[in-house]
């Protein structure tokens, strides 16, 4: 019977199979987590969502936690202050390039949550511009809550400087601006009474909800360990059959 002749070429070869093949599947291990963290977020917004309206002072009231409300679906009445508006530059809508408009809705209290009013040409790109200013008075707001995309609000150290153009929705940076305290979520605008003057700026979709390709990923570097040790397997028997490893230690 055929078996596998050792030869230091062969440990070598074996070295580096088990290099790879442990590699694939640290990375299909770390697919499966990835897929894990998918469903779960998947599960929150579901959650989220399924609840009926609730006002935001009751769901951030008492010093509630911010991450136990998110995506929950919330509503408010006050009064937007353009003054403080900031733009959240590069989003893209209906494959259209351009902006989102981040303004303060102010509430009875004297406090403000953070309205994410949607989309806007990618010409909009000042804040308080006319063509997209929000209805004057009391404005009825209804959207879904969302954590900041950097630090909470309240988080001491955070620099002064006035920057109105933003990468992200980070709440921290933005309160650091604002002359009176913000809730700790912001609300990304679903329905608003009265409605946009000019129709701009467009509410923005809820995020998609899949799971992505990670199971796919995942299976496909447990398929490359598992090729790369059938590689080895067939290539170690090979020399085997090799007549010029005769003189070789022969295992099997």
């Amino acid at each position: 019977m055929t078996g596998i002749v050792w030869s230091k070429r062969l440990g070598k070869l074996l070295a580096v199979t088990s290099l790879v093949a442990t590699t694939c599947v640290a990375l299909g291990i770390w697919q499966i987590a990835r897929l894990h963290q998918k469903q779960q977020y998947n599960a929150a917004v579901r959650a989220g969502l399924s609840a009926a309206p609730a006002p935001v002072g009751a769901l951030l009231s008492g010093g509630a936690d911010a991450d136990a409300v998110r995506y929950r679906r919330a509503e408010a009445t006050g009064t937007y202050d353009i003054a403080h508006e900031f733009v959240l530059y590069g989003r893209t809508q209906r494959s259209e390039a351009g902006n989102h408009l981040l303004t303060p809705l102010r509430v009875a209290d004297g406090s403000a949550i953070l309205v994410d009013r949607g989309w806007v040409p990618l010409d909009v790109d000042d804040p308080g511009e006319a063509a997209a200013a929000p209805p004057r008075g009391d404005v009825q707001v209804e959207g879904v809550l969302f954590s900041s995309e950097g630090d909470p609000p309240g988080i001491p150290g955070q620099t002064d400087v006035e920057e109105t153009t933003l990468s992200k929705v980070d709440l921290a940076r933005i309160q650091s601006q604002l002359p009176y305290p913000i809730a700790p979520d912001y609300l990304l605008l679903q329905r608003q009474s009265p409605t946009q003057p000019d129709g701009f700026p467009e509410p923005a979709p809820l995020p998609q909800l899949s799971e992505g390709p990670h199971l796919g990923y995942a299976v496909q570097w447990f398929m490359f360990a598992a090729i790369t040790l059938a590689g080895f397997v067939v290539l170690a028997l090979r020399e085997g059959r090799d007549p010029r490893a005769a003189g070789l230690d022969r295992v099997g």
